[in-house]
């Protein structure tokens, strides 16, 4: 099991790899110039943020809970208590 330290560490590169291949998309909302994507990989997850204009994913990040954007998530769908 991939545990978030080693994800972490991995280039960008390989994130959107392992993410891609091993994790579950759950939805994508649009968050200013962004797609984000919130993937769930192993137990944890995971925001996927792409910038069209760029055409590239910027970042991938864990979910911050107490973040503004959960309220695009929560209006969508129910996500399991976190952590």
């Amino acid at each position: 099991m991939l545990r978030w330290r080693d994800f972490e560490s991995f280039p960008l590169d390989q994130q959107v790899k392992a993410l891609y291949e091993n994790g579950t998309f759950v939805m994508g909302i649009r968050y200013y110039g962004y797609k984000v994507n919130l993937y769930l990989l192993n137990g944890y997850y995971l925001e996927v943020f792409y910038n069209h204009k760029r055409d590239l994913i910027e970042k991938i990040i864990p979910l911050d809970v107490s973040h503004k954007r959960m309220k695009f998530y929560t209006d969508q769908i129910k996500l399991p208590a976190l952590h």
